[in-house]
This record gives C-alpha cells, sequence and structure tokens, in this order.
C-alpha cells in the first residue's frame, strides 16, 4: 500500500490552482469536471501520481467557503532552505502565518504559510 493523495474542498478552483502551482511550485497534473455531480477535481504536485503522494482540489460548484473547523491539521512540505522559501511565497503574494524557527520543544526549523481558503502547510527544513 502506499499514500495516494489528500483531498481539500476549495472555494475557488482557479485561485487554489494559482497558489498550490504559482506559489509553492507544484505542477497541476490532471483536471475533470463533473458536470453531472457539480463538481471539478484537480490533482496538484511536486511529482508524478504514481511516484509520489499528490493533493486532490476538489471543488463543489455551489460553495464558495469552507469552514475548517478545529480537526485539520496542515500538509507538510520538505524545503532545503526555508527562508528563500518563505521569502519566496510572500514575494508571489502567499501568506507566512509562522516565521521560520525551531519549533517549540525540539529542534527541527519549521514555517507555516497559508493557502487561499486557509489551509495550513508547513514547511519543515531539510536536514543537512
Amino acid at each position: 500500500m502506499r499514500l495516494l493523495h489528500t483531498m481539500l474542498r476549495v472555494g475557488n478552483l482557479d485561485r487554489s490552482i494559482a497558489f498550490y502551482t504559482e506559489v509553492l511550485g507544484m505542477r497541476l497534473l490532471r483536471k475533470h469536471d463533473y458536470p453531472d455531480g457539480k463538481f471539478t477535481l484537480a490533482f496538484v504536485g511536486y511529482g508524478d501520481e504514481h511516484d509520489t503522494a499528490v493533493i486532490e482540489l476538489t471543488h463543489n460548484w455551489d460553495t464558495e467557503h469552507y469552514d475548517l473547523g478545529n480537526g485539520y491539521g496542515h500538509i507538510a512540505i520538505e524545503t532545503d532552505d526555508i527562508f528563500a522559501t518563505c521569502e519566496a511565497v510572500r514575494q508571489k503574494g502567499g501568506t507566512v502565518t509562522r516565521e521560520p524557527g525551531p519549533m517549540k520543544h525540539g529542534t527541527t526549523v519549521i514555517a507555516f504559510v497559508a493557502d487561499p481558503d486557509g489551509y495550513k502547510i508547513e514547511f519543515i527544513q531539510q536536514k543537512s
């Protein structure tokens, strides 16, 4: 078995695809409309779906906003330069919600950004 994808419901699919591709540097892997169900699925990721886990963005055509609740945590992405990654997110209009620094009660350097729907993405500094 292997992890295939994580699904996020998004209010504006074009805005979300732009964030994940232009701000976080993922690729749009595939996108398909389901007119009978009134929804669209778009898959984004850093690599091919056959080799790596990806993110499924689900857009229900009649829903512009979701209440994220308090059960969702975050998606984690490893980066080789967390400071440059956060600066690049800022330069592309993204929001850094926690600046890079050691995690509480540990030494791993982390940072957080938020996507357009408020989902949290954790950056983790690659260990040397």
